[in-house]
């Protein structure tokens, strides 16, 4: 099982968002601890991966020797792209 950690960028971007929205991430998080491929898709042309939760993106770094799994950043599926990692 992989331990989760929040940049606290993303801890940041997690706590504007609405309750409801926070708890469909937290779950979603919880989910992909076990088995995080199952649930997320490579970002080409990087080395961070992409989980989808509704309308929302998160940006991922998993390191599998450590198993460690990076919430690197959270945001609207337009906007999330925009900008830098």
């Amino acid at each position: 099982m992989h331990e989760l950690i929040l940049l606290s960028k993303a801890k940041k971007q997690l706590k504007k968002l609405p309750k409801e929205i926070q708890y469909r991430i937290g779950n979603a998080l919880e989910r992909i601890k076990i088995r995080p491929y199952s649930y997320v898709e490579r970002i080409i042309g990087t080395p961070y991966f992409r989980l989808r939760v509704g309308k929302y993106r998160l940006i991922l770094n998993i390191i599998n020797n450590k198993l460690i799994i990076y919430v690197i950043k959270i945001a609207y599926r337009k906007d999330i792209y925009k900008s830098k990692i």
